[in-house]
């Protein structure tokens, strides 16, 4: 399963990652495509008028991971970054997570050891 979080539209058929823009949505993809101008390395762009928009919504991917609620933010590998839901510190340190902000724990985890992975639109 490919792990998505963040903003997602629907364009002419086709998902991808997006950004709101004001009256646009800007559509993202890692390889070259007519109408994308490069913004980074592997990085194309194309803002389109959000009305000409399929949908647009935000989606995460949630999990457990031993036993806990977590989000997946990314992955590398066999490895998952994930974020701790469950807003219980000792918790939280009992599972060896890293502070990340204030409430905010995070740890990579082992993709073999992650369940549940479900994606959920907001």
């Amino acid at each position: 399963m490919t792990i998505r979080h963040g903003y997602y539209a629907g364009w002419r058929g086709t998902d991808y990652e997006a950004s709101p823009d004001g009256d646009g949505v800007r559509l993202y993809l890692s390889r070259p495509a007519d109408g994308f101008t490069q913004a980074a390395p592997d990085r194309y762009v194309r803002v389109v008028p959000a009305a000409e928009v399929d949908h647009l919504s935000y989606v995460r991917t949630r999990c457990s991971w031993r036993g806990e609620p977590f989000v997946v933010l990314g992955e590398h590998g066999e490895w998952l970054r994930v974020e701790y839901t469950g807003g219980k510190a000792p918790v939280a340190e009992r599972l060896g997570l890293e502070p990340f902000d204030r409430g905010v724990y995070q740890a990579w985890a082992p993709r073999g050891e992650v369940q549940d992975v479900r994606e959920e639109t907001v």
